[in-house]
């Protein structure tokens, strides 16, 4: 058996408060392939979790045991207390909302007729079905045949069908597939509003500046096991990835700035059109900051760039 990674093993010694979501030696095997392999997870009410990884890494397949909709090969995941496989968890899905990441609806219904539809089958309100499609944005299409509608419209349809019955909880892969700008803004907006009120969200993307911000914790996954697990800064600080300093500076001023950072250790040092930028490790940081704040006002103006989500992602998964 593979060994857990630092990172794996710094996460799990945190304890997560109120938890909501709790897997536990997670497989999944497909014959020879393991899909899931062995995974470990806990997560918190009122949580927005993200969960990436490459194609294939097994993330839709956790997504699906943990919704019950494929059995386990061993292990456990409980759900608000309730385990996925026994006959107390149907209560508990009709708390549960999902998104899956190909939503299929039907082209000869309207939007308002197809929200009626999983309404029964949620046991939900019939009333909350124009409330759900003003909340995404699609009131004005609400009687318009799902076969006019556009990929983004679709999606947003199949958002309004994971809210509806008040979820507590919600599962959406790549839930942002199709939406454009201000889709994807008001997206948020209404998933920020959902976690003020307690609703914990788990979610995939493959969009990683998107996510980078937006959720609270996330996990990688790599070939059926969670390779990283923590905050992003969390995770850029385990990776210990370099940093960069871009320092906008008048040209006569650029040898001063390579004079003053000459005797610390300084990765690179590029120049071009008014722009230094300096790269260090992150051990270097504060060092680098005092040395600048020596130029008595030399500088216009002063970046520090973290290492992305992406570098962070590529740095575990690789």
């Amino acid at each position: 058996m593979e060994s857990i990674s630092p990172a794996v093993a710094e996460a799990a010694a945190k304890p997560v408060t109120d938890v909501v979501v709790t897997v536990r030696d997670v497989h999944r095997h497909y014959g020879a392939v393991h899909a899931v392999n062995g995974v470990d997870l806990e997560i918190g009410r009122g949580e927005l979790f993200g969960l990436i990884g490459h194609n294939g890494a097994g993330k839709s397949t956790l997504f699906k045991m943990m919704l019950g909709l494929i059995p386990m090969t061993r292990g456990e995941i409980r759900i608000d207390g309730q385990s996925v496989s026994g006959g107390a968890f149907r209560s508990v899905r009709r708390a549960v909302g999902y998104l899956p990441e190909n939503v299929v609806l039907y082209d000869n219904l309207t939007g308002l007729e197809t929200l009626r539809f999983f309404s029964r089958l949620k046991a939900a309100p019939l009333s909350d079905c124009m409330a759900a499609l003003e909340r995404v944005g699609l009131a004005d299409a609400a009687r318009r045949r799902v076969r006019e509608y556009s990929k983004g419209m679709r999606q947003r349809l199949g958002f309004a069908q994971a809210l509806l019955g008040t979820p507590r909880i919600l599962f959406l892969d790549e839930p942002t597939t199709g939406l454009d700008p201000e889709a994807i803004r008001d997206f948020y907006a209404i998933l920020r509003s959902l976690k003020a009120d307690g609703v914990t969200m788990i979610l995939t993307s493959h969009i990683l500046a998107e996510i980078q911000e937006r959720v609270d914790r996330l996990a990688i996954m790599a070939a059926g096991r969670i390779q990283a697990l923590g905050t992003v800064q969390a995770l850029r600080e385990q990776m210990d990835l370099p940093l960069w300093f871009d320092i906008r500076i008048a040209t006569e001023h650029f040898e001063t700035v390579r004079n003053v950072l000459g005797h610390l250790p300084i990765s690179a040092i590029e120049a071009q059109d008014g722009l230094i930028s300096v790269q260090c490790q992150r051990d270097s940081k504060m060092a680098v900051i005092q040395a600048l704040a020596a130029l008595n006002g030399t500088m216009r103006d002063l970046h520090v760039r973290e290492p992305s989500l992406e570098d962070v992602f590529f740095g575990f998964s690789d």
